[in-house]
């Protein structure tokens, strides 16, 4: 029986599916790149063509943009990541800004319904016992989807299996619909730009030769230069990985027997995150069925009280700015939210924590906007006024730029800037020097 049959009469046209959304409800959408863009572009088709209002759409870090014009009035987004198809929103006031960065298992983010009315995800086809899978990314699906009053999936046939939660019953799903192939994408991390590439090469080949070591658990956050480093660990051995997102380079590494896994106090010999992201259609078929890789919901893996099980656990993850006394700003270069939080915070606190482990913050030392205007520098005196601290600098063990790596533990802020000059870019140190003295007295 082929998995159209087996699902029977909960195989629906989309407009079928739709005709369930109305007015003042909250629609809970699987976020980033497991957005299941063909029930979400169906969705908004929907809210205007039966002219319903006060929808609240929650889609975290959403990839699909749901504030056009057309829509203004009509539906309002809570988005916890500000990601670039809802951005100017955001900013302008037209989209909710949900600042989350502490999970507990299997429980929905404070902000978020713990009910929604409806949950859209995409999802494989069902197995013969009647299991579908979640694909490249679990999230927040088990847990949204045993709230909801309704779940509605999209069926992506080239969908992937792992082990971990990564699984749903089909009688757990109320309406099916056939998913327009590709519509969820397995990447997302933003890409180097050719000036960022020597930075980003250079950054991970400090942290790899610096600050692993042979059986360290590692967490790499999505950001442009901690998404890299995996690609630069292939001399490292007995490496385990506890993770949120898995990014490219990890399935190679296993194959290779460099990430093993073994000396991991919870999932010994497993590779754990949420979702898999900045990776390759190849990379996903050597992960698809590998019983090395268990997928599981974001509650569950972000759960500071299970990381802080972890010895020698290494947390690496993206700043948009440090300051002189190690203050990361990871959201936001002032008010106006440019990413988000997600588990970047209670993963450096994790690795701060750790016996053995470190917290380590990444950032190019400068960066010229995409715009061609003049190069300006991530490591900055202070932070601009009402800018986030994603990351206190009493958790942040390590920054890293391409000049080197700055320890701060143990250090007084005279020491932690004078650390700081000498990994910015050098154009800007004799600034950073006279900002160091005037502020610190260093």
């Amino acid at each position: 029986m082929d998995w159209k049959a087996r699902l029977g009469n909960k195989l629906v046209d989309i407009n079928d599916a739709m005709a369930n959304v109305r007015s003042g409800q909250t629609i809970a959408v699987s976020p980033y790149t497991s957005s299941p863009v063909t029930l979400a572009e169906a969705l908004k088709a929907h809210v205007i063509a039966a002219n319903l209002t006060d929808i609240t759409v929650e889609h975290l870090a959403s990839l699909v943009s749901w504030t056009a014009p057309e829509l203004q009035g009509r539906l309002r987004l809570k988005d916890n990541y500000a990601t670039p198809p809802n951005r100017a929103a955001v900013h302008a006031g037209n989209a909710d800004y949900l600042p989350i960065g502490l999970w507990r298992s299997h429980e929905m983010p404070a902000g978020t319904s713990a009910a929604p009315d409806i949950f859209l995800v995409p999802v494989s086809p069902p197995d013969a016992a009647g299991y579908c899978s979640f694909g490249p990314g679990v999230w927040m699906s088990p847990t949204c989807a045993a709230g909801a009053k309704l779940v509605i999936a999209e069926v992506q046939e080239d969908f992937i299996r792992t082990g971990g939660e990564n699984h749903i019953h089909m009688n757990q799903i109320d309406l099916f619909v056939e998913g327009q192939p590709s519509a969820a994408s397995s990447t997302g991390a933003p890409q180097p730009s050719p000036d960022e590439v020597a930075q980003v090469e250079a950054i991970c080949t400090i942290v790899a030769a610096e600050l692993v070591n042979d059986g360290d658990t590692l967490q790499m956050g999505v950001g442009t230069v901690s998404a890299s480093l995996g690609h630069f660990l292939d001399f490292r051995n007995d490496l385990g990985v506890q993770t949120e997102l898995i990014t490219g380079g990890i399935a190679e590494l296993v194959q290779r027997g460099n990430i093993t896994g073994m000396r991991k106090a919870i999932h010994r010999g497993k590779v754990v995150g949420s979702a898999l992201v900045a990776m390759p259609r190849e990379e996903l078929a050597m992960i698809d069925g590998n019983p090395a890789f268990e997928l599981y919901d974001f509650g569950y893996t972000d759960d500071l009280r299970r990381l802080i099980q972890l010895d020698n656990f290494v947390a690496v993850n993206n700043a948009l700015a440090v300051d002189l006394t190690g203050q990361v700003a990871a959201e936001a270069f002032d008010h106006r939210p440019y990413t988000g939080v997600g588990g970047q915070t209670v993963f450096m606190l994790a690795g701060a924590y750790s016996p053995g482990g470190k917290s380590v913050s990444v950032v190019p030392s400068s960066s010229t906007p995409s715009n061609g205007g003049e190069r300006f520098t991530r490591i900055v005196p202070f932070h601009a006024p009402a800018t986030p601290i994603t990351v206190p600098r009493t958790y942040v063990d390590y920054v890293v730029t391409e000049f080197g790596a700055a320890e701060l533990r143990g250090k007084t802020v005279a020491e932690r800037a004078h650390a700081m000059i000498d990994i910015a870019h050098p154009d800007f140190r004799d600034m950073l020097r006279d900002e160091a003295r005037r502020l610190y007295g260093a």
